[in-house]
């Protein structure tokens, strides 16, 4: 019996540390690019072999970057443009997502199909149609433009139809007994009952609206409606490429989705609604 329970100790620990290895490996880029943004300007980031510690670490690399550049209207702008995204994109996602999965109405199967068949269409390709509506709409050189293509996703509408799926019929049927409409039933009982798919279709769609470089750049001229992703971009030309400010700056535009992402990540969790369900 002793000799089991020490076995299974062991493996324990090979296991939680191979898992703890990994964890470090993932998370070496960003503590790397940390490092680079703390490090003063007599340090050498070049140097072999790599000193990850800063020996004389300093923000006033953040300070400069921040001052150097509209950094607060940046983090406004992705602020704005990635809330916006993600309350649009949830509740058209999921406006369509309900239907696919509770209703019954002739060809339901294969435009579901024909939805999930977009996942698999690069952007590249369809960006220049989309350049040109965009155009044509008048929703260049704003804050829609941006949204504009992200309004929906194949990806959102099939996570949520399958969130919606799992949900049981008793407790649609009890609330179709107790006369609730077809759009009430879909806000106060759905919507609930899939908040971690909500949740987690959320940080997706944050997360990717949030990074986004090709679209805003295509779609924006106007310097006072950049987002970060692309204020970091002119930052790297700015200071003629100094690692540590472009460093920094990277920093404080990935700090916001870190903090996101500590904040809702208890929420992604399995729903279970169906617990009370008697059968």
């Amino acid at each position: 019996m002793n000799w089991k329970m020490q076995n299974s100790r062991w493996r324990i620990l090979v296991m939680y540390g191979l898992l703890g290895a990994i964890a470090l490996l993932t998370l070496f880029p960003l503590l790397w690019l940390i490092s680079t943004a703390l490090k003063s300007p007599t340090e050498n980031i070049f140097q072999s072999p790599p000193q990850l510690i800063p020996m004389q670490p300093t923000v006033d690399n953040f300070l400069q970057v921040w001052n150097a550049l509209p950094f607060a209207q940046y983090l406004y702008n992705s602020t704005l443009v990635a809330v916006l995204t993600v309350g649009l994109n949830l509740l058209f996602s999921a406006l369509a997502a309900y239907p696919l999965a509770r209703l019954s109405f002739p060809g339901r199967d294969w435009i579901f199909i024909a939805i999930v068949s977009t996942i698999m269409i690069p952007f590249q390709i369809v960006m220049i149609p989309l350049y040109i509506l965009t155009v044509q709409l008048g929703l260049r050189n704003t804050y829609l433009g941006m949204i504009f293509p992200s309004l929906a996703s194949a990806f959102g509408i099939f996570l949520l139809r399958q969130a919606f799926m799992s949900v049981p019929k008793e407790i649609e049927e009890a609330a179709r007994m107790d006369g609730s409409s077809e759009l009430g039933l879909w806000w106060h009982i759905m919507l609930p009952a899939v908040r971690p798919a909500m949740v987690t279709l959320a940080i997706f769609v944050f997360i990717g609206s949030w990074s986004d470089f090709l679209w805003p750049l295509i779609v924006i001229q106007d310097e006072n409606l950049y987002t970060l992703p692309l204020g970091v971009a002119k930052l790297a030309g700015t200071f003629s490429l100094d690692w540590r400010l472009v460093a920094a700056g990277s920093v404080i535009a990935i700090a916001p989705v870190l903090i996101l992402f500590l904040i809702l990540q208890r929420y992604i969790v399995e729903t279970d609604i169906g617990s009370g369900v008697k059968g």
